[in-house]
């Protein structure tokens, strides 16, 4: 067994991540991380002092072979840490590229939901409608529910695809076999250009996507003010599907090489922000709706729910810039508790 297999060995039977070690002896993890893939190999300075911090001698550490008294012992390190094959590798990122393009179209039909209801309530309250307060009101909300029942199939169906590699979202061990961190890294690299090119896209589309309606803000036309609401939604949610396209994929990547978001101290991080954030996007969501059926003045769809439904839009809006905080108090308060 090389010094590389030897250390990952002794630093999972004393229960340290490579952020542990790195501190133990002064070095960044990326180093710690180096020395465990063998990209490189410590100086004698270093191995002297791993030695004393594994309680092993030096000679154990430089010798090829492995003594397997040494760890006659240890029952629950290699049993429970999973390790990933290059085909299984390989397997993950096909089906997260694939995942990407469905998790980004139920996002983009979400995201066009309550057009209909928006547009359709709008007509409703016009001079000469064509449309009733009711009908525009049962309608909107029928394509609006229509969409959805359309996206959370999808999201269900990524998820139990995922489910084989749930491990890679949590704190759970796990080894890359030989060779496959270097495929990864190429795969990422040749990744880059494209992943920063669409990226840019993306941002320039959502940046893009309220000029028509500020545009259309200087007529006194309000059916015109809606139709480009309509638009903004359209153009926004395809810079929104960008992003998810590019973002899944290189997700995927980073998982796998335990790097951005996906090392151990980030890791714990996301389960705070993710139990958070779903609390965030409900509550929003129960307020568009209280919002949309109660009306201004509280009447109900009998009312004045068309105005309701026209301006409530402004939640998700308002929630969309607050959610940037949400999440940076959230990083604040995982760091404060894990110093604590």
């Amino acid at each position: 067994m090389i010094l590389a297999d030897k250390i990952i060995r002794l630093r999972k039977k004393n229960g340290w991540s490579q952020e542990e070690l790195a501190d133990k002896m002064n070095v960044s993890r990326q180093a710690v991380s180096k020395w465990e893939s063998a990209q490189t190999i410590p100086d004698l300075e270093k191995i002297l002092q791993l030695g004393t911090l594994f309680g092993v001698t030096t000679d154990y550490l430089l010798k090829d072979e492995i003594e397997e008294e040494e760890f006659s012992n240890d029952d629950s390190s290699d049993t429970t840490v999973k390790k990933i094959s290059i085909e299984e590798a390989n397997t993950y990122l096909e089906q997260r590229k694939r995942a990407s393009w469905r998790i980004a179209l139920a996002t983009f039909l979400c995201i066009l939901s309550p057009i209909a209801l928006i547009v359709l309530t709008t007509l409703s309250g016009l001079p000469n409608p064509i449309i009733t307060e009711t009908t525009a009101s049962a309608v909107g909300l029928i394509v609006l529910f229509a969409f959805i029942l359309c996206a959370v199939p999808i999201y269900i169906y990524c998820g139990f695809k995922n489910e084989p590699y749930a491990f890679l979202d949590k704190n759970i061990p796990f080894e890359l076999e030989y060779g496959v961190k270097g495929m990864v890294t190429e795969r990422k690299k040749k990744f880059r250009d494209t992943y920063i090119k669409f990226n840019i896209i993306a941002a320039c589309v959502c940046i893009f996507s309220p000029i028509p309606l500020i545009i259309s803000g200087f007529t006194e036309n309000e059916l015109l003010v809606i139709m480009m609401l309509a638009v903004m939604m359209i153009v926004a949610g395809i810079g929104a599907s960008i992003f998810i396209v590019v973002g899944v994929q290189n997700a995927s990547m980073q998982k796998l090489l335990k790097e951005g978001e996906f090392t151990e101290k980030e890791k714990k991080r996301t389960s705070v922000k993710e139990a958070v954030g779903f609390a965030y996007w409900g509550v929003l969501t129960a307020i568009f709706f209280i919002w949309g059926f109660l009306g201004n003045d509280g009447s109900g769809i009998q009312g004045n729910s068309w105005i309701s439904w026209r301006y409530n839009w402004i939640v998700f809006a308002v929630g969309g810039i607050l959610f940037p905080i949400v999440m940076m108090l959230c990083n604040l308060i995982a760091d404060k508790d894990k110093k604590d």
